[in-house]
């Protein structure tokens, strides 16, 4: 295991070519602007180096993934300006995961409420503990969700259930998370961070020349027209067939043998 430039608040250390990003603000992880900072600067570090394929992002501690924002100092806001610059913080952040050219996965091992499930979401894969409490409840606060949350859950999950459970903020149970598509996999309590590993493990032994640019047309076409995702899909194929993965893999299928790729 090495540790990479670790902060106070967000720890990271790379094993197995997997890079693990652990938030570790306690009691509870809450975001502020220091533990925003340094998670930005965490995923710049990872998308650098070269010992890590696979990013999976967790909280210290069996009782909170990320409970939300640093709500004392979300008081202190004194203006609009202010305000905004805030949600922009954190929304600038959180576009780093779901822009990464390295697959990132959410390993949710406790609560994972406001700015903690918009961190979530904001990933590419997303495995929860069965006994985890979901929620967007920043309406019983008297604010809206500013990190991406009125975003990216309608997009997730469908508008109808998204208002919902926006405008009630209702909290829902991981086993709810699941039906509804919002997260990928729920394992017991204490085996989050074990089923994270071995996903990622998982997808770092395949070829990341096939599996970046399989994420860059999955996520670019997202929001574009089929026609529009076809071309960037067509050209994504097109930079895969040229690589020496490709070669490799299809040679490791004639000759019925595991391929090894080189990344490149």
């Amino acid at each position: 295991m090495t540790a990479l430039n670790s902060g106070e608040c967000v720890k990271v250390t790379v094993e197995d070519r997997v890079g693990i990003v652990t938030i570790d603000h306690r009691p509870v992880n809450a975001l502020n602007r220091q533990t925003l900072n340094e998670l930005g600067q965490a995923l710049d570090s990872l998308q650098t180096e070269t010992a890590s394929k696979v990013i999976i992002v967790t909280g210290a501690g069996s009782l909170a993934f990320v409970a939300g924002a640093d709500l004392k100092e979300m008081s202190q806001i004194a203006s609009v300006d202010e305000a905004k610059q805030m949600a922009s913080l954190g929304q600038s952040v959180f576009l780093k995961l779901q822009r990464s050219d390295k697959p990132v996965i959410a390993a949710i091992n406790g609560v994972c409420l406001g700015g903690g499930l918009e961190l979530a979401m904001s990933c590419h894969l997303r495995i929860s503990g069965d006994r985890v409490r979901f929620g967007q409840p920043e309406v019983t606060l008297g604010i809206i969700p500013g990190w991406g949350g009125t975003q990216r859950l309608p997009r997730l999950i469908g508008k109808a259930k998204a208002i919902e459970w926006i405008l009630t903020g209702d909290l829902f149970s991981a086993q709810e998370a699941y039906r509804v598509g919002l997260v990928n996999l729920v394992v017991a309590q204490g085996q989050v961070l074990k089923a994270a590993k071995d996903l990622a493990r998982k997808i770092a032994a395949k070829g990341m020349v096939a599996v970046t640019q399989s994420l860059r047309a999955i996520e670019k076409g997202a929001d574009r027209s089929l026609e529009d995702g076809l071309a960037l899909e067509a050209e994504a194929f097109g930079v895969v067939a040229q690589s020496e993965d490709s070669r490799e893999g299809l040679r490791a299928f004639r000759e019925k043998r595991q391929p090894q790729f080189k990344d490149r």
